[in-house]
């Protein structure tokens, strides 16, 4: 009897998932001339696939405690290659918006100070739970290493949420993506819920 196939996962989900999102942006500006049109569309699509690769970081642990089964076990088990996948695809996000910024000179002009700072500190946070994703990060800084992501990944949770609720009331899209981003950190604080055990019902005679 053959051996049952090992699931996909570990560090080739980082190279798919470079592989996917150099692909989308690559698909988008496939024109002869790209222009303002197309990089603010890779800036949209590259903001997306950060969105999704972070909530499925985000959420992975709880799912796992209140879902137990196939799927969220292996969401679990590959967190840090989901959450490396994510710096990837905002490292694209990134390079879109400076390519934005030279191409459109008044698109600087028209950010605000708050989002520029805030989103700056939030590609730094990303950049430092990239680099400290490893086991000897984990060793190295202790306690240290779960006080820096616990709260780079709320902050960037803080971000994105922040992000999609602005034009939340005018578009469907953000706020389905606002409500994902909520339901999120209430998957969070329900799995820290300590588990009751019932007690047994006594059997009358």
């Amino acid at each position: 009897m053959r051996p049952p196939a090992r699931s996909f996962g570990g560090p080739p989900i980082v190279g798919v998932t470079a592989v996917i999102v150099a692909g989308l942006c690559g698909a988008i500006l496939a024109v002869r001339t790209p222009g303002v049109e197309e990089l603010r569309a890779t800036v949209r699509v590259t903001a997306f696939t950060s969105a999704v690769l972070f909530l499925l970081t985000f959420t992975a642990s709880a799912l796992a405690r209140l879902r137990p089964g196939p799927v969220t076990a292996w969401l679990r088990a590959n967190r840090r290659y989901l959450g490396l996948s994510f710096a990837v695809s905002h490292l694209s996000h990134l390079l879109a918006i400076v390519a934005l910024v030279r191409w459109v000179p008044a698109f600087e002009a028209n950010l605000r100070p708050l989002t520029v700072v805030g989103g700056g500190i939030g590609f730094v946070a990303v950049a430092l739970l990239a680099a400290t994703s490893n086991d000897a990060s984990v060793h190295l800084l202790g306690r240290a290493w779960h006080l820096l992501h616990t709260i780079g990944v709320h902050y960037l949770w803080l971000i994105f949420t922040a992000t999609y609720a602005g034009p939340a009331t005018t578009s469907v899209f953000h706020a389905a993506m606002t409500l994902a981003f909520v339901a999120a950190l209430g998957l969070r604080v329900a799995a820290r819920r300590p588990r009751t055990i019932p007690l047994a019902t006594p059997h009358l005679p």
